[in-house]
C-alpha cells in the first residue's frame, strides 16, 4: 500500500488528550513519602518534571535514586495512579477535535508511555478508539525516553508519510521522539511541563489543543 497524501497526527495521551494532572501529582506525591520528600506542587512538577523520569527524582532528590527506591516509587505511582485517574476526563474539546480530523480526511494514531494493556480500555471507554489507526502503550519499563517506541509505532504505520507526520504532546521528550523519526511537533502547555520549559525545545508551543491541530495543519502542508 502506498503512503498517504494527507497529513497524520501522532497524539500523545498523558496531560493531551487525557486531562489527568490532579492524580499525576497525587501519585507523584505518594511516591515522594516513601522517600521522606516534601509534597511537590502542580507549578514545581511542570517546572522541573524531565524524562527519563529517575532525573526527575534526582533534581529533587539532588542525587539519582536507587534501584531498589526506584522500584518503591514506580509502584507506589502507578498503584496511585490507577485508583485515581476514574475521576480524570479527556481535555475540553479533545474529542471534537478528533472526530474533526478524521472527518476532513486526515489520519491520526495515538502513542503513549502509560503501560498499553491499561491504555487501551481507557480509551476504549471514552468512545475514541475509532478515530485512531492505532492506538500503542508502553510494553517494556516504565521510565524511558518515548523514542524508540516511536520508531516502531511508525514504522507500522505503513500508509503513513513520516514527512507530514506531526507529534502532539505535553512534554519535551514528545518533541524528541519526533525529530528522532523525522516528523515534526508541536507542543501543547496544559499538561506536565510549563511553557517557559517548553519553549527551549525549538518547536511550536501553544496554549490549547485547537491550537495544536491548527499548527499541526501548517506544518504538515
Amino acid at each position: 500500500m502506498g503512503k498517504q497524501a494527507g497529513a497524520h497526527i501522532v497524539w500523545d495521551w498523558n496531560g493531551t488528550l487525557f486531562h489527568d494532572n490532579d492524580a499525576i501529582i497525587g501519585a507523584t506525591n505518594a511516591a515522594f513519602v516513601e522517600l521522606g520528600l516534601e509534597p511537590i506542587t502542580l507549578e514545581r512538577y511542570r517546572a522541573l518534571y524531565c524524562v527519563p523520569v529517575p532525573k526527575f527524582y534526582e533534581r529533587l532528590l539532588g542525587r539519582l535514586p536507587t534501584d531498589v527506591e526506584w522500584q518503591v516509587m514506580d509502584e507506589v505511582f502507578h498503584r496511585y495512579y490507577a485508583e485515581h485517574r476514574v475521576r480524570c476526563g479527556l481535555t475540553d474539546g479533545a474529542a471534537e477535535l478528533l472526530a474533526g480530523w478524521r472527518s476532513a480526511g486526515r489520519s491520526q494514531s495515538l502513542l503513549s508511555m502509560y503501560v498499553h494493556d491499561e491504555l487501551v480500555p481507557l480509551v476504549r471507554g471514552f468512545g475514541i478508539e475509532p478515530y485512531f489507526l492505532r492506538v500503542d502503550g508502553r510494553t517494556g519499563p516504565s521510565g524511558g525516553s518515548k523514542a524508540e517506541h516511536m520508531v516502531r509505532h511508525l514504522e507500522t504505520l505503513t500508509e503513513v508519510d513520516t514527512e507530514r507526520t506531526v507529534v502532539i504532546g505535553d512534554a519535551a521528550d514528545d518533541a524528541v521522539a519526533a525529530l528522532h523519526v523525522g516528523a515534526q511537533a508541536v507542543l501543547y502547555t496544559g499538561g506536565s511541563h510549563s511553557r517557559a520549559s517548553l519553549e527551549g525545545v525549538g518547536v511550536p508551543v501553544v496554549d490549547t489543543l485547537q491550537e495544536a491541530v491548527e499548527t499541526a495543519e501548517r506544518l504538515a502542508s
